[in-house]
């Protein structure tokens, strides 16, 4: 398996959609990536050279957030809405939605599994 940037991108697949295994790479920027570097999108990620590996991963660090700098940003972001006490920051910290979806019924995802009451035999 290639690695680029620290993370295994499987070799069997094409190579626009191996670099999706790599953390804030989507099918857009992966396109706009393989455009920039000349590399092929349908050739499979293990017919890359070396060199080509090491101008992806050149590419992607120089131009965009990846992999643990894009995870920490949002942690951050995530943190200073809290420490503001805005309303985000509030829902973040109570774990319910953020933007806007009722809870009412629904938001079993953010909330976790319901919480049963009564009807316990002894």
């Amino acid at each position: 398996m290639p690695r680029i940037l620290g993370v295994d991108i499987p070799k069997n697949k094409k190579i626009k959609i191996s670099l999706r295994y790599i953390y804030g790479v989507g099918p857009h920027k992966a396109d706009e990536i393989l455009d920039n570097t000349g590399i092929d999108p349908e050739r499979k990620a293990g017919d890359l050279k070396d060199e080509e590996a090491s101008q992806l991963a050149k590419y992607i660090q120089s131009n965009y957030s990846v992999e643990g700098e894009l995870r920490r940003k949002i942690s951050q972001d995530i943190r200073r809405l809290i420490e503001i006490k805005s309303y985000k920051g509030m829902r973040h910290k109570k774990g319910l939605p953020v933007r806007g979806q009722r809870t009412r019924c629904n938001a079993r995802t953010k909330k976790g599994p319901k919480s049963r009451v009564g009807g316990q035999k002894r």
